[in-house]
């Protein structure tokens, strides 16, 4: 019956994980046999770690085995797990380094039947679900759910996240409403397998949040589930990774530096970022839906793409979704103009230093490291002072790299750091340096686009 029927989307990439992960799905599942695999295994012959010889003749499983050389990255995988979708009443979107609760299933189900009770035609479920360690599991597993919270946008335009404990999670008695939605867990009905389906043509970065706006769009209502049914493994230590085989461009297959600035691109023209405009290029299924506008997920989100801009309701941590102003109040904002202004312009500009320039004798004794912020005619627009302890763990590095995040009006080109020496006082001044796209993963000076 596939009334009850759950189709559970896995790419994995040379993960010893996997295996294990298909264990504890199907062990602590309530109804195993109303579960549907659809998986992308990314091999290499020799490996051995990822294989699953005992699912071989298991109906419940659809295998696409692609070579590791051909590999493309982590959405075209999904979207080749997306074709085996054989119209199943739910589908399940998980890494494939998990760990389940018992009776997950049931959980989840319910979860979305109940909100369908309250008229979310279209509910989803999604977070940055609570971690394990692999090494360590079950007694490492964290405890409470977690809500994903605005962190900024990157200088590339994709928007990050940062996952939080949802603080009244014992209370609670249903999920609470999302603005983002994660790839690593995504649980909702079958048919967004062919309603939003994965872009092969985005890489990593980018992916998360032009989902969330595409199933917004096509009429989904996103939510974080209150309980919680599974763990995930973040630090994906000891594993290997995409970007890290597939360094340069080869026959075979383009390397991920060239593919993820072709992301990059895409997705900034989505959503008509930095004078890119989205009638430049055909999305066709990968599109944005009819359902709701783009406007109207900024109005619920409280975020402006266009801008780079965040409502000051979206950043304190713990603030539900939909924005005071989500309805248009007039009392609120008499203008579309009004709405506007309400967007602080947000910022995120990533520092890259040299060790060598930090680690010689005088600058032994930082107390602190003045970073400042420049726009295109030098002149300061933020600053921010790194203390000892913060300068210690910089050095601590093979080198040095963070970032400023902050709202301005003005477009900051350009940074400095200005260390101070308790003994020397201030010493000589590094930078300013141009803010610039990033070449390569070790030069890791993204900076703002001002190719301009």
């Amino acid at each position: 019956m596939k009334e009850e029927t759950i189709f559970i989307q896995i790419a994995s990439y040379r993960d010893p994980e996997l295996p294990i992960t298909l264990q504890s799905c199907i062990e602590n599942a309530n109804n195993p046999e109303n579960l549907r695999f659809g998986i992308c295994r990314q091999f290499k012959e020799g490996d051995g770690f990822d294989e699953i010889p005992q699912y071989e003749n298991d109906p419940r499983f659809r295998v696409v085995n692609v070579d590791w050389k051909k590999a493309k990255g982590v959405c075209w995988a999904r979207n080749i797990v997306q074709n085996e979708y054989d119209g199943e009443a739910y589908t399940l979107q998980i890494d494939s380094h998990h760990r389940f609760a018992p009776g997950w299933d049931t959980i989840c189900k319910d979860m979305i039947k109940q909100l369908q009770k309250k008229g979310h035609e279209k509910p989803l479920l999604t977070a940055y679900i609570p971690s394990y360690k692999p090494h360590n599991d079950p007694e490492g597993r964290e405890k409470d759910p977690w809500f994903m919270e605005y962190d900024r946008f990157i200088p590339e335009g994709a928007i990050f996240f940062l996952p939080s404990t949802i603080p009244d999670w014992r209370t609670r008695l249903e999920p609470m409403r999302s603005r983002f939605y994660s790839a690593h867990f995504c649980f909702t009905l079958g048919q967004f397998c062919e309603e939003v389906p994965h872009d092969p043509d985005y890489y990593f970065h980018g992916e998360e949040i032009s989902i969330a706006v595409r199933a917004f769009t096509h009429g989904y209502d996103l939510f974080h589930p209150h309980k919680v049914v599974c763990w995930h493994e973040y630090t994906r230590e000891g594993r290997d990774k995409h970007w890290e085989d597939h360094d340069v461009d080869t026959e075979e297959s383009a390397g991920w530096i060239s593919v993820n600035d072709a992301c990059h691109l895409r997705n900034r023209t989505l959503f008509g970022m930095d004078d890119t405009d989205i009638k430049d290029e055909d999305y066709g299924k990968f599109g944005f839906g009819n359902v709701r506008t783009l406007e109207d997920y900024e109005r619920y989100a409280g975020i402006k793409f266009d801008r780079r801009g965040v409502m000051e309701y979206t950043w304190p941590q713990f603030q539900e979704p939909p924005t005071p102003n989500y309805i248009d109040n007039p009392d609120i904002y008499p203008t579309k103009e009004d709405w506007l202004n309400d967007f602080g312009r947000n910022w995120c500009v990533d520092i890259w230093i040299a060790g060598e320039d930090i680690k010689t004798p005088d600058h032994q004794d930082c107390d602190f490291w003045c970073v400042t912020a420049h726009n295109k005619n030098g002149d300061e627009i933020y600053r921010e002072d790194l203390h000892e302890w913060r300068i210690e763990e910089e050095k601590a590095k093979e080198n040095a790299s963070f970032f400023l995040k902050f709202c301005s009006d003005e477009e900051p080109r350009s940074w400095a750091v200005l260390p101070h020496s308790r003994s020397k006082g201030w010493l000589d001044r590094i930078g300013p340096v141009e803010m610039r796209t990033p070449r390569s993963k070790y030069e890791i000076v993204n900076g703002i686009h001002a190719e301009d």
